[in-house]
């Protein structure tokens, strides 16, 4: 299994395509795939991610639809993760990955549950009705950007891009960043930091069915920084 360089991949915000054609299997494909895109959520940094996955075939000549509808609930059993798949339209599909114990937690937040209640969930505390609740909204067609309470981004940028706070636009970010940006901007970096480390590691493994597991954080040495 070929290794590219890590600078080679320091260059830029380091993408699947740079792993893509290190795994020819379809299970390693797809494994390479989810845990480069749920590299924050592993580490625990974020309670959930939203992957979508396009129905179409990619530049290694894979559909990772087919192979999600086909592997990708045998490729999660052991990784920690729980899914939800939240709108398939055929065309795409849009994956809720998340890590029950952290979501939990969030949820059990009061200023969580204020800002929930206000948003229409009617028992923010319970993850089952909440996240139905949410998946619901999505199927509706209107995009509810509570989502981003669901996700782990600070409150106050939440509340700020809804309108329900007086807070001023302060910078574009991930996400959009209003009112002192210091928190959300270190907040990115440690999510940007979790992907370089989930780069570095999919770079040099040779099953990425073990970068696709929550363990413990473990720091991995690139030459030069994404």
């Amino acid at each position: 299994m070929k290794s590219i360089t890590d600078r080679s991949i320091t260059r830029h915000r380091p993408m699947w395509q740079d792993f893509s054609r290190r795994f020819p299997d379809d299970r390693d494909c797809l494994a390479s795939y989810l845990a480069l895109e749920t590299a924050e959520v592993l580490e625990g940094v974020k309670p959930a991610n939203l992957v979508n996955i396009v129905n179409k075939r990619r530049s290694c000549g894979r559909n990772l639809y087919v192979l999600w509808k086909k592997q990708g609930a045998a490729l999660l059993q052991d990784s920690g993760l729980e899914v939800i798949e939240f709108v398939d339209r055929g065309d795409s599909v849009l994956l809720f990955l998340y890590r029950r114990s952290e979501l939990t937690a969030l949820l059990a937040r009061k200023s969580v549950a204020i800002i929930l209640r206000k948003a229409g969930y009617t028992e923010p505390a319970n993850l089952e009705k909440t996240l139905a609740q949410l998946q619901s909204r999505l199927t509706e067609g209107n995009f509810p950007h509570e989502i981003g309470v669901f996700l782990g981004y600070p409150l106050k940028d939440v509340i700020g891009f809804m309108g329900w706070a007086p807070l001023p636009f302060s910078s574009q970010g991930p996400w959009k960043i209003f009112g002192d940006p210091r928190e959300s901007l270190s907040l990115a970096e440690a999510h940007r930091q979790c992907r370089s480390r989930k780069a570095c590691q999919l770079n040099r493994c040779d099953d990425p069915i073990n970068c696709l597991k929550i363990a413990v954080p473990q720091v991995a040495v690139c030459n030069g920084a994404y």
